[in-house]
């Protein structure tokens, strides 16, 4: 992992949205990636069933794509952008190979560059979608106008009509193209699917590390997001050639790790090790709450897979050959398992990308010179934590960390 690239997809954090209107709370960057996605993954669920087929790989490739390239152009505003390519078509093509110039020399991987800057092509219509990808990007788009409508009708209520009035009609007209895919239309008439989201939303709310001050504050839904991409990342460090369903598994149990602090909220790792029998006392009490308010406003169709991706969710697990669950070795998931019937899931690489994102919280800020005990022991703890020269999943965790924080 190159340290500037990652300090790069953290800067998500420090982008504000909505800057031009009064704002009850902090909108980031990096939350409107994760619910945009977390909506996706709803609305594509919903295709499924009906028996279509969603390119997960190209999605969830397109996520980490996407908020590249709004770190790139954090300071054109959207609708700008929208004329730029409508109507100053060349100009918009340079602009296009500019921000693939700003990640040149921050991305090592030449095969993920290469896929960065077909996706820049597709997106802005110089490269045709793959027609076997044109239902995800449809899905994509939706979860995204989507996602920018929930912040707005939060924002609505604390602004002018005035204000507003013009904004909710674009966002209205930007929505219909995409009203018949099932799950948007679940979603905009309120139905389960809208309740859950408001349950998820929760997440946006829940600042990290909330005893101490810091800077970027971070919460537990953008964390979410970021642990999704560093998994991602990491997985194509690990240099075993994944399944796509392994990857698409890794990446959503990532995106999904912290679901039930929905309804439970964060409790930090000190307090849960106050006693030997605590931390199995609050997963138990957390899988209760867990089981009565949230699991209830899961569709059928998504809900054995979600409680699957939250389940023991920093071990490697599989289905096996009998449709148990199985918690396995690494050397097991790449030789045996390694397969789409299996689900596997690389749970341990999941916590590392945790831990990366923890560490890199309490790093960033006390570089910035905001910094207290509790954030001086948590990089401290991060760092003590894995030993040298022993690998995670294929990953060297000691000389990533000392690599990100040096």
């Amino acid at each position: 992992m190159n340290k500037k690239f990652a300090l790069k997809i953290f800067e998500g954090f420090s982008i504000q949205r909505w800057n031009d209107l009064v704002r009850p709370f902090d909108l980031v960057e990096m939350d409107k990636a994760g619910e945009k996605m977390i909506l996706a993954y709803i609305i594509g669920k919903f295709e499924e069933k009906k028996g279509r087929k969603i390119d997960w790989m190209w999605m969830i490739y397109a996520s980490l794509f996407d908020l590249l390239k709004k770190i790139a152009l954090c300071d054109i505003k959207a609708p700008v952008q929208q004329i730029l390519k409508r109507e100053f078509t060349a100009e918009y093509l340079r602009l296009n190979e500019w921000v693939l110039n700003q990640y040149r020399y921050l991305i090592n991987d030449d095969d993920l560059f290469s896929k960065f800057t077909i996706y820049i092509g597709q997106k802005s219509g110089s490269m045709p979608i793959p027609e076997e990808a044109q239902l995800a990007s449809k899905v994509l788009n939706a979860a995204h106008k989507f996602a920018t409508m929930r912040e707005f009708q939060l924002l609505s209520v604390v602004n002018e009509k005035v204000r507003t009035e013009k904004i909710e009609r674009e966002l209205l007209a930007e929505l219909q193209p995409y009203l018949d895919l099932e799950g948007l239309q679940m979603l905009v008439t309120h139905q389960k699917a809208f309740d859950f989201i408001l349950k998820i939303e929760q997440l946006r709310f829940q600042v990290r590390w909330n005893q101490t001050p810091r800077v970027p504050a971070t919460t537990v839904l953008g964390h979410s997001f970021f642990v999704a991409i560093m998994t991602l990342l990491l997985g194509r460090e690990s240099e075993v050639s994944m399944c796509d369903r392994r990857v698409i598994n890794n990446y959503f149990s990532a995106l999904f790790h912290d679901l039930p602090e929905a309804v439970t909220r964060d409790i930090i790792s000190p307090v849960k090790q106050a006693t030997d029998e605590l931390p199995s006392i609050v997963k138990k009490i957390e899988d209760e709450i867990v089981n009565t308010e949230l699991v209830p406003l899961m569709e059928d169709f998504f809900k054995n897979e979600l409680i699957y991706y939250t389940s023991a969710e920093f071990s490697n697990r599989v289905i096996d050959e009998n449709g148990h669950f199985q918690i396995v070795g690494f050397n097991e998931l790449n030789t045996k398992y390694n397969e789409a019937k299996f689900n596997p899931i690389d749970g341990k690489l999941v916590r590392v990308a945790d831990h990366l994102s923890a560490l890199m919280e309490a790093d960033i800020s006390i570089k910035h010179g905001i910094t207290s005990e509790h954030l001086a022991g948590g990089r401290r703890g991060m760092l003590d934590m894995y030993p040298e020269n022993e690998t995670i999943n294929g990953i060297d965790v000691y000389r990533l960390f000392h690599n990100i924080c040096g």
